[in-house]
């Protein structure tokens, strides 16, 4: 055998064998989020707040206790995260909000959270629906739409040709 062909076979095996401990590996990550998720559902409960302020900011810089900031790994400290000032009865909080629900909290607005400690899980507002807010509309997207739209007007235009054509010949 030529030596590409033990060098390719080599690289098979080193793939294959990286990808199956891989997805071990992935397996076990996703037994953890799926308990640590259960535990923070039984955890959870239901209180309404008055959101004073929202942005993403470091954990450093957050005001979170010093607790949370120790238990967090160190590459996360450096990255920003949701965080969300909050009026909780009497006392004015940071809480740590999930990504897909930031979005959705409206600000100086009181709303009814699922919280479990300093984590926000889930919103609805108190008086009213919550709206989520439009998103940007893509340039290619315009594109496509405007693109779209003179099409039509088009195939409308054509067929008033071919109505008249035929109206003509009769």
């Amino acid at each position: 055998m030529s030596t590409w062909v033990i060098v390719m076979i080599v690289v098979a095996v080193i793939l294959i064998g990286a990808l199956i401990a891989l997805s071990i590996y992935g397996k076990k990550l996703q037994a953890r989020q799926e308990a640590s998720q259960k535990e923070l559902e039984n955890a959870s409960q239901s209180v309404s707040l008055l959101v004073i302020d929202k942005k993403r900011m470091k954990l450093n810089e957050s005001g979170l206790p010093q607790l949370v900031l120790d238990q967090t790994p160190k590459y996360m400290r450096g990255r920003k995260v949701p965080i969300v000032k909050a009026k909780i009865g009497p006392r004015i909080m940071s809480l740590m909000c999930d990504e897909r629900i930031f979005e959705l909290i409206p600000v100086k607005k009181e709303i009814r959270a699922v919280i479990s400690g300093i984590y926000i899980m889930d919103v609805k507002g108190l008086r009213s629906n919550l709206e989520a807010r439009k998103t940007k509309v893509k340039f290619s997207e315009k594109l496509r739409r405007k693109v779209d739209e003179l099409r039509q007007e088009e195939k409308a235009a054509e067929k008033e040709k071919a109505d008249k054509k035929q109206k003509k010949k009769k």
